[in-house]
């Protein structure tokens, strides 16, 4: 038996194409098949590691532990400075590249730890009601390929052998909402308003920026699934020229049966998608590819193309040469949230606010001012600041905590939220620890922290903590704890001071149970990301309520937080108030 270290694929002086050539053709057919899923597993009896091809950085590192949020996309775009967006992307990509290496270091290869990321997102924002508009840089074509081209330059890096990360250009194409209907929506477009309004960017990324990954977006085109449409991919490799893979919106292939009548079952829909061109699977119907095989609706030349072509982007990003090969495989994992890129992402905010409006000369204000009232109930929220897609801030600055910062002590600063986010959404804040009652009356909350999220057996140990207010980044509470394995249960008695309607709620990653009084309030399971949850109850004051919380981490980036929002007064006179009490709102 030949030792992997003897394959030629591992001959550092060979073409990447020559080493992708001979690995590819030492796999079974079955382990081919098995590569075309972004969960693609190991082949240890050839050296090949396993690696999970989903990863985001639309404007930071993202899903995975502390990183520099940048401003959003939209919001970047307001700048107009394709300059500071290649110096924005550079720093996301030396994070990335930081933190990638760092997690290989650990053993740990789960998602969001590679580096390939599905950003940026390149559709045109048309209609101001398309929630996800705000990861677009807006609705001008010229605009979105000038920004997009610079975002994809600073991904990828300019080292011309290694890709530093490889960006994809998504989501492709005629993608622009409506949200709801995304799944069996048929654009159909004119000729000319495909190609000035929504191809312009994705050829700016290909030509000229050589992207080297093209998400297909999930809804039709003309007919055809777009992750199937031998007329989009053909303009993409046909006329453009584009060498890398494409790679399907998340789960958009099982849209071919599921919504769009396409495709008779996985199979087929698998078939359909890996003959026209999509190399690599978001989902699981590729799994189904060797079912395909045997019924005759793909050849084994389909796979290998395939196959081909997602091995090669793996040998481009030096992830089968020594790390002192790889420039970029050097960069420490001290650029992760830099003083310096820290300092970059205030310059990117600063250069991307547009003023709209200034009655009266408002601004700037006087230096000699007293009184200042900030109202709405976003001032106060470090939540409002990341946009989604985002990585964790470590020291995050809200609105009102930055007047503070530029005016205090000089000036008086008056907060009033004004009203709820919406009605029913309130901001949840940590429940503060002088509410919580341990079962012997000490002031805090009893935790059990065990090592797997199952929670059998004893746990590792116990303590009474303040409150449930945590983020252990990409750690876990104790070294002997798995960081992506491990459960807390608490116990508390919740005892609120006035009577009345209270939101409780979370903000927590992976899974959990809240029980409140024994019965179940609130449940989450997540492989992405953490979310905001918060339900009404009727408290009384003085009486104590039993809460416990059931954590459950699986996937790393851990995160729990027990919330709540008390009973407020009138917020629109309070409001009302601050604005009359100040020289300026």
């Amino acid at each position: 038996m030949i030792n992997a270290q003897q394959y030629p694929y591992l001959d550092t002086s060979l073409t990447f194409e020559e080493r992708a050539d001979d690995l590819v053709s030492r796999m079974t057919v079955e382990e081919k098949a098995a590569q075309l899923l972004y969960t693609a597993p190991a082949i240890p009896r050839l050296g090949v590691p396993e690696y999970n091809w989903w990863n985001e950085a639309l404007h930071g590192v993202a899903r995975a532990g502390h990183a520099t949020v940048f401003p959003q996309s939209i919001t970047i775009a307001n700048s107009w400075d394709e300059d500071l967006m290649l110096d924005v992307a550079n720093a996301i990509s030396d994070e990335a590249r930081a933190k990638h290496h760092e997690f290989i270091r650990r053993g740990d290869r789960a998602i969001y730890h590679g580096l390939t990321f599905w950003s940026p997102n390149i559709n045109i924002f048309r209609d101001p009601r398309w929630g996800r508009g705000q990861e677009t840089y807006g609705e001008d074509p010229y605009l979105t390929g000038r920004m997009g081209l610079r975002f994809v330059q600073g991904m990828q890096g300019s080292d011309p052998k290694y890709f530093k990360t490889i960006a994809t250009a998504k989501h492709y194409a005629v993608h622009s909402g409506p949200e709801p209907l995304r799944h069996e929506f048929n654009a159909v477009v004119s000729e000319r308003d495909l190609r000035e309004t929504y191809l312009p960017a994705f050829r700016t990324l290909v030509k000229e920026g050589g992207v080297y990954s093209v998400m297909g977006s999930y809804n039709q085109f003309r007919g055809h699934p777009a992750c199937a449409s031998g007329e989009l991919y053909g303009i993409l490799r046909g006329e453009w020229g584009f060498k890398g893979y494409i790679v399907s919106d998340c789960w958009a292939v099982s849209d071919f049966y599921n919504f769009q009548g396409y495709a008779s079952g996985p199979a087929e829909a698998a078939a359909m998608a890996l003959k026209a061109g999509t190399d690599l699977e978001c989902g699981v119907d590729y799994r189904h590819l060797m079912e395909a095989l045997g019924k005759g609706l793909v050849a084994e030349e389909d796979i290998d193309r395939a196959v081909r072509r997602v091995m090669l982007a793996r040998f481009r990003l030096g992830m089968f040469d020594p790390d002192s090969m790889v420039e970029y495989a050097q960069i420490p994992y001290q650029a992760n949230c830099s003083d310096y890129n820290r300092s970059l992402a205030r310059k990117a905010a600063q250069k991307s606010i547009v003023l709209l409006k200034n009655s009266n000369g408002t601004l700037p204000l006087n230096r000699g001012i007293k009184t200042i009232a900030v109202i709405g109930p976003n001032a106060a929220s470090h939540e409002v600041l990341v946009g989604n897609y985002n990585g964790i801030p470590k020291d995050p600055v809200s609105l009102i905590e930055g007047i503070r910062a530029k005016l205090s002590p000089e000036a008086k600063i008056i907060y009033a939220a004004g009203s709820d986010l919406a009605p029913g959404i309130n901001n949840l804040v940590p429940i503060p620890s002088r509410y919580f009652r341990t079962s012997d009356g000490r002031q805090g909350v009893e935790g059990a922290y065990y090592a797997s999220r199952d929670m059998k057996g004893d746990p590792l140990f116990t303590r009474t903590d303040d409150m449930i207010d945590f983020y252990w980044d990409n750690d876990s509470p104790h070294p002997m704890m798995p960081v992506n394995n491990f459960g807390v249960h608490w116990v508390t008695d919740l005892v609120p001071p006035v009577t009345g309607t209270y939101y409780l709620g979370t903000w927590g990653s992976s899974g959990y149970d809240i029980l409140f009084e024994g019965d179940t309030l609130l449940s989450f399971f997540h492989d992405h990301h953490a979310a905001v949850r918060g339900v009404p109850v009727e408290l009384t004051a003085g009486r104590g309520y039993r809460i416990e919380v059931f954590y459950r981490n699986h996937i790393g980036d851990a995160d729990m937080e027990l919330l709540w929002c008390p009973p407020r007064g009138d917020m629109v006179q309070e409001a009302v108030e601050a604005a009359s009490a100040a020289d300026a709102v």
